[in-house]
């Protein structure tokens, strides 16, 4: 069953590096008492992921914060290194929080997972944004295999 407006992020885990490399982040406890802007690409380093849409959540950070964003996350079903690489090369150290989601197991949990064996990707998530009060899902933003329009900064910022 995949996730709706109203519905508390399920608990689980994802993992971000730190100094001291790989370190796990309880969704229960990143999620609670805080207003996070999170959004899910289907694999890090790829065309529109990296050309448009963790750019315009860098880019906007400021704008974000200015309407009350306690913190902007992007995640993908890729392991942490992956995404730190990625998060660096994008300059987005700072800004937005690189999560991963190494097994597809956060992914399958919020009902997001797809198949993208035809481009030789496996398991991955379906592209979205939400924002997320307290660990409730207010807003969610799921894109049309393909698309990108509702997922994007822009999107998310005129929905606070």
């Amino acid at each position: 069953m995949t996730i709706k407006v109203g519905d508390k992020i399920p608990a689980g885990g994802l993992a971000v590096m730190t100094a001291d490399g790989p370190g796990p982040v309880s969704t229960a406890d990143y999620f609670a008492g805080r207003k996070i802007v999170i959004f899910s690409v289907p694999g890090a380093f790829t065309p529109t992921c990296s050309a448009k849409h963790l750019p315009g959540f860098v880019e906007n950070v400021e704008a974000f914060k200015a309407k009350g964003v306690d913190e902007l996350a992007c995640y993908a079903v890729n392991d942490v290194f992956v995404m730190d690489a990625w998060g660096k090369s994008a300059d987005a150290g700072g800004k937005v929080t690189m999560l991963a989601d190494g097994n597809g197991e956060f992914t399958d949990s919020l009902g997001l997972a797809m198949d993208a064996s035809g481009f030789g990707m496996g398991k991955r998530s379906k592209r979205f944004s939400m924002i997320v009060d307290d660990g409730t899902v207010t807003e969610l933003n799921i894109e049309e295999p393909g698309a990108f329009q509702v997922s994007s900064a822009e999107h998310a910022l005129s929905q606070l």
